[in-house]
């Protein structure tokens, strides 16, 4: 089996139509979706649309999914995540609040050696940017690969036999990370749609289970015109520079 990762989407279309693409070059199977289809960014029903047309494996709900259909208040978002929020519950169709209210909670199992959640599997909201946070994780997975997202940041965290926790790679380009037998792994895949590591192009991955090899991969893709798309919306004019930036 062959799955795309796809994670933290946010709303930008241009970024997922390219990360497909480009991934139609490539075979996979069935595709993974680890939260935050939305927030942010201008077309949250033209990314529900499509992911829905891909018929995902599995798919889960991440934080700024839980706002736009107000599970969550987004309190503790910043007010410029938080005008995205309403602007999203607004703008969503009655159909594509549906499709997000009936997203689970991660952990999430795919199969006897893989499981998704958005942020932990300790926790779907808390972010994971230590060493701390990474082994904190492993130890709370239930099993050898979990697949994160979240902190837009792509990176693989490994535990050996040892017992100690190592980020394996940071990718800023594409990385294959094959998984070594008795370890574990906690992967992130990196953003679709609003990458933070520096690199505004878009993150995804292909995980092979046979040949036991994750892909992180990146695509460039028309940042302006989801710029262009984020300022018609009316939406904060931050939202739109930081995508050039990858930021």
């Amino acid at each position: 089996m062959r799955y795309l990762i796809l994670s933290d989407i946010h709303a930008n279309i241009d970024a997922l139509d390219a990360v497909l693409d480009a991934a139609s070059s490539t075979s996979w199977d069935r595709a993974l979706v680890l939260g935050d289809l939305v927030g942010y960014g201008a077309e949250p029903n033209a990314v529900i649309a499509r992911v829905v047309s891909l018929d995902p494996h599995a798919s889960i709900r991440g934080n700024h999914d839980k706002a736009a259909i107000n599970i969550e208040d987004a309190a503790d978002f910043n007010h410029i995540a938080r005008a995205a929020a309403i602007w999203t519950s607004q703008t969503l169709t009655p159909a594509h609040r549906a499709y997000l209210e009936a997203l689970p909670e991660g952990p999430l199992a795919i199969d006897d050696g893989t499981e998704i959640c958005h942020g932990a599997p300790f926790d779907e909201d808390h972010y994971i940017f230590s060493l701390d946070d990474a082994s904190q994780a492993l130890d709370a997975a239930a099993r050898p690969l979990c697949l994160f997202g979240h902190t837009h940041l792509p990176i693989v965290y490994r535990r050996g036999g040892d017992g100690d926790t190592v980020p394996a790679q940071a990718s800023d380009g594409n990385v294959e990370v094959m998984l070594a037998d008795g370890a574990r792994y906690l992967v992130n895949a990196g953003s679709v749609g609003q990458p933070r590591d520096g690199d505004p192009r878009a993150a995804y991955a292909v995980y092979d289970t046979d040949a036991r090899r994750i892909t992180l991969l990146r695509v460039p893709y028309d940042v302006q015109e989801a710029q262009r798309r984020i300022l018609d919306a009316g939406l904060p004019l931050s939202l739109a520079q930081r995508l050039a930036i990858g930021r």
